[in-house]
This record gives C-alpha cells, structure tokens and sequence, in this order.
C-alpha cells in the first residue's frame, strides 16, 4: 500500500502532472494513487524525487496487532 495520494493532497500536486513528469499515463497513476496497482521501486524513488518526499513517506508501513 502506499500513501501517493496524500503526499499529493498534502502539497496540492494533480495526478495529470505527475503522469506527465514521470511518463507515465494518467490512468496508471491513477491506479497507483488507488492502490489498485503498486509501483515499481524504480517509478517509486522517482516520483520521491519529484514530490521531495523520501520513500518512506510513500508507503504505509503494516502496524502490529495490538495485544
């Protein structure tokens, strides 16, 4: 899972602009901000670089179970 949509919420950032900045389509984009599609890691570290976010604020890490 990660968190593609709320960095690009949180800085105001469409998702037709990062398609065209990572050459990637719209639709492809938009399944990766729906988590209906993951990223590769390469595409990840590049729309980090673009959004100036490090990688970890792109993804949701799993939370344990609390006991």
């Amino acid at each position: 899972m990660n968190r593609i949509k709320e960095v690009l919420q949180e800085k105001g950032i469409k998702q037709v602009w990062l398609a065209e900045k990572i050459g990637k389509s719209f639709n492809m984009v938009n399944e990766y901000v729906n988590n209906r599609r993951q990223p590769s890691v390469e595409i990840l570290y590049k729309i980090s670089e673009i959004l100036e976010v490090p990688v970890s604020e792109l993804l949701i890490t799993k939370k344990k179970d609390a006991e």
